[in-house]
């Protein structure tokens, strides 16, 4: 119904996974028969019931993550996170690789960080601004004191430490922003509900046939790269058009000097949920 890239998601790193431990929800549709029919040689379902109590705030999606989390074996030495609307480009899977077997027995690393792509309207822009957040941590030590944070953004450990992480040359491809206009505003008037209360959703969240992805635009650019294989079928099937003017990108004086530091002077100012050591 929301049309998440769920199993190209889970494609795009099965050959970087021994085990893989899939959390699914109830729900009433066919979810649960696609994660069967993807790898049932390697994926581990777990069958959850999502808490409504923390639905606010969207604690309820860390919760479901350290469920998973928690049913990795010890033989295990990193945990790959991966969310339904992520996918990695097989050309940085040697990248990932090197930096797991770099840092295995380095204990002073909780967790490996990753850089981030973040497609909007269409697969063919991405966003450029600073609200977009520009790295997390998608691979973390097997280690039972690291737990997920507050909406699953990313992770922490012991009494709400953050993690000392080391930084991968690899991208995530994030495609949350990337669907028929139909599709996407059925997910806003839904997903708004796992931070807020109904009558916050009924005000805030306005009501359209269709998602204007325009009208919320403050910086995209062309993406000049590729996609990855597992997605390649999905972009085919695509049928709907996203073209955007980049002229008319509009940037707050506040934005520009962000931009300004991060482009030319290599500051991050963005809020930083980890260490970079």
């Amino acid at each position: 119904m929301y049309d998440y890239p769920v199993e190209e998601a889970i494609r795009s790193i099965l050959p970087l996974c021994d085990d893989f431990v899939v959390a699914v929800g109830k729900s009433d549709d066919d979810t649960l028969e696609l994660i069967k029919s993807i790898a049932p040689e390697k994926i581990r379902i777990l069958n959850t019931t999502w808490d409504d109590s923390l639905r606010t705030g969207g604690h309820v999606l860390a919760a479901e993550t350290n469920k998973a989390f928690n049913a990795i074996g010890n033989d295990t030495d990193w945990c790959f996170y991966i969310q339904g609307d992520e996918v990695v480009h097989e050309q940085y899977h040697d990248a990932i690789r090197q930096g797991m077997l770099q840092w295995k027995d380095d204990k002073r690393v909780d967790g490996l960080l990753f850089k981030y792509e973040h497609f909007y309207g269409s697969y063919d822009y991405v966003g450029t601004s600073t609200r977009w957040y520009p790295y997390e941590i998608r691979i973390v030590r097997n280690d039972k004191k690291i737990f997920s944070y507050r909406d699953a953004q990313g992770f922490r450990k012991g009494d709400n430490e953050k993690l000392n992480v080391k930084l991968l040359d690899a991208y995530i491809y994030h495609y949350g922003w990337v669907k028929d206009p139909r599709a996407m505003q059925r997910k806003q008037e839904i997903f708004h509900k796992l931070w807020h209360d109904d009558e916050w959703v009924d005000k805030n969240v306005a009501k359209a046939e269709a998602f204007d992805y325009a009208a919320y635009i403050d910086a995209v650019k062309k993406f000049s790269g590729t996609h990855p294989l597992v997605m390649q079928p999905r972009i085919a099937r695509s049928n709907w058009q996203f073209d955007y003017d980049i002229s008319f990108n509009r940037t707050s004086f506040k934005e520009r000097i962000k931009q300004f530091a991060q482009d030319k002077l290599g500051i991050n100012m963005s809020y930083k949920n980890y260490r970079l050591i």
